[in-house]
């Protein structure tokens, strides 16, 4: 390692991010044989675009507010109206009694799985998680000194394995984070999968005589294809919501966002001084000034799905007819399939001499699996299916 540098920050930067890596070898061999001829199932980033209405609300903003307030700084918490805005989004969603006080603007998700880690968690406590998951959630719970524990979900359907996770909490444990949809696997917790978790952790805090948060992190909260994503804090009052707007309007480079910390929370004034703080102590402050207005004119605005459906069954329909197995996925826009060997890393490099760029489940938490992000172009798609017949035929099926 160099003199005179972090050691953990070094070793960050010098260790890759597996799905980077492989996006990056897609463009390059884009390069040299032609996009049409590499399959890239790599990356989830949005394929359709901004609906018109961000556009529009662009211009109204750019052209409304005085030039000087336009690019000013915003409070560090973002600003109010903007705040309340959320508050009552959710209030006529889920008809919960949302508070701007308990809302905090950030740039995504990412940043606001940061500053709750950092706020709610002393260094050496731990944070369990349900495998497979993003695999940044080591990166993020370790920058606030703390542990990531995976647990393991059902392999039957990929819902949280309560049981599983009552066992893994211990006088360390801080919180539990879930992501659902879920990233990789597609799937949506129940909400009697999500009510059985709730009272777990409502009878352990009792049990260790310490405080036990729920955090849901909810980027892919409004791809959905027939099933409703139950709402957390309506089911446990310690719940803090992290949130991005990158899925649900194809936003992903604008980096806006909001951490909610449950109004039902008993300690919930407590919790939302200690997130401002820990988004100043991060320099996570004045999310995108421009971004928290263009929020505001189209915080209703639907999320077109139809898209992701038509990839979702050209895909699945497709490898089922191949003899593929994997998961059915009821959000976000990942299929969730099994290796045809138990080295799914040997089995992504295998696909590779296909073209077929898709990512192993090691990075994940878990060994025999692989993720395809279907957010890409239908034509990708319905080209790629030969490609997965010969990926097949090459372990003799």
């Amino acid at each position: 390692m160099p003199a005179d540098v972090n050691e953990y920050a070094y070793q960050l930067g010098a260790e890759p991010s597996g799905i980077r890596e492989l996006f990056a070898y897609g463009l390059q061999r884009k390069t040299e044989i032609g996009a049409d001829k590499v399959f890239d199932y790599s990356l989830g980033n949005p394929s359709i675009p901004a609906p018109e209405s961000v556009k529009q609300a662009i211009i109204e903003v750019a052209t409304s507010v005085d030039p000087v307030d336009l690019h000013g700084y915003t409070p560090a918490q973002g600003y109010m109206t903007t705040r309340q805005c959320i508050a009552d989004n959710l209030k006529r969603r889920f008809g919960f009694q949302a508070t701007a006080e308990n809302v905090y603007m950030t740039c995504g998700a990412a940043a606001s799985l940061g500053i709750t880690f950092h706020a709610i968690a002393e260094p050496g406590e731990e944070i369990i998680t349900i495998a497979p998951f993003f695999p940044e959630y080591t990166v993020f719970v370790g920058s606030a000194g703390c542990k990531l524990v995976p647990v393991m979900a059902r392999e039957s359907d990929f819902m949280i394995d309560v049981a599983a996770v009552e066992a893994a909490i211990n006088e360390k444990t801080r919180a539990v984070l879930i992501n659902t949809p879920n990233n990789p696997t597609g799937a949506v917790y129940s909400v009697e999968n999500l009510q059985e978790l709730a009272a777990m952790l409502a009878r352990k805090e009792a049990e260790l005589g310490r405080r036990l948060y729920l955090i849901s992190d909810e980027p892919y909260r409004e791809l959905t294809y027939g099933v409703q994503v139950p709402f957390v804090p309506a089911l446990y009052d310690r719940t803090i919501i992290c949130y991005s707007w990158s899925k649900s309007l194809s936003l992903p480079g604008e980096r806006i966002g909001y951490v909610y910390v449950s109004d039902a929370m008993d300690n919930a004034a407590e919790v939302s001084t200690a997130i401002a703080g820990a988004g100043r102590a991060l320099s996570f402050v004045c999310a995108p000034a421009l971004f928290q207005r263009v929020i505001e004119k189209c915080i209703d605005e639907p999320t077109d799905v139809e898209a992701y459906r038509v990839n979702r069954e050209i895909l699945a329909n497709g490898l089922k007819e191949l003899g593929y197995e994997y998961i059915e996925p009821d959000g976000a826009f990942y299929l969730w399939v099994k290796a045809l060997e138990p080295d799914a890393l040997a089995f992504s490099e295998r696909a590779k001499q296909f073209e077929l760029l898709i990512v192993p489940s090691n990075g994940f938490g878990c060994e025999g699996w692989c993720r395809l992000s279907y957010c890409v172009s239908k034509d990708t798609i319905v080209n790629s299916l030969p490609a997965f017949k010969e990926l097949k035929e090459s372990y003799g099926n």
